[in-house]
């Protein structure tokens, strides 16, 4: 037990110097004006609803292309371009991913992708107000997203430039025709966005 106290001493002293060796910090400054592309690997959109009182439900998209473009000079006039792939959505149990592609929700055969297209920023500080139009299943919907930059560095792996945000959102879910089992199974859905670029 001796041994305890100054081993976890020693990781709370080197705690600073492993948090510094993370080349992305949010920093404005790393930024570089241009045109990003979307990393698919570390993009992802994590919704979750009420399930019928009984548990909060979660699922994730993750995006499959799409473009940052922003210029650090005018970060107001940034534009975002992301498209989903509704194939590709994630849940816990196979046959609920497969029941959620289905006619019953996002009928995946027909309407095979999601897209953001932002048409506004506001930007304060390292925060930024989002505005853009989301469609699903051919349904185009006003939504707002509450941004926050998260980073921006060079990856040590592609050696290029890096920018991060992570952002939330709420939507309706009958807004863009999933609504089935409304009221049942809630209608407001939270969005949690954890969305990377990388430099072409």
């Amino acid at each position: 037990m001796r041994f305890a106290i100054p081993a976890a001493l020693a990781l709370v002293l080197a705690a600073p110097a492993i948090a510094q060796t993370q080349p992305g910090a949010p920093v404005a400054s790393r930024v570089v004006a241009g045109t990003y592309a979307v990393d698919p690997a570390h993009t992802q959109v994590t919704w979750s609803l009420n399930h019928m009182g009984f548990s909060m439900l979660e699922g994730q998209f993750g995006a499959s292309e799409g473009t940052l473009t922003i210029d650090p000079a005018r970060p107001q006039a940034a534009k975002v371009d992301v498209t989903f792939k509704i194939n590709d959505l994630s849940v816990t149990a196979a046959p609920f991913a497969n029941h959620l592609k289905s006619k019953d929700f996002f009928d995946a055969a027909t309407y095979p992708t999601a897209r953001f297209v932002s048409t506004g920023v506001k930007v304060m500080g390292t925060k930024a107000v989002i505005t853009g139009n989301l469609t699903i299943k051919d349904q185009t919907k006003p939504v707002t997203l509450n941004a926050t930059f998260f980073g921006a560095g060079t990856n040590p792996m592609s050696k290029k430039l890096n920018i991060g945000f992570r952002a939330t959102s709420k939507i309706k879910r009958s807004d863009f025709g999933v609504g089935a089992y409304v009221p049942v199974v809630g209608d407001e859905v939270d969005l949690t966005i954890n969305a990377a670029f990388t430099a072409q």
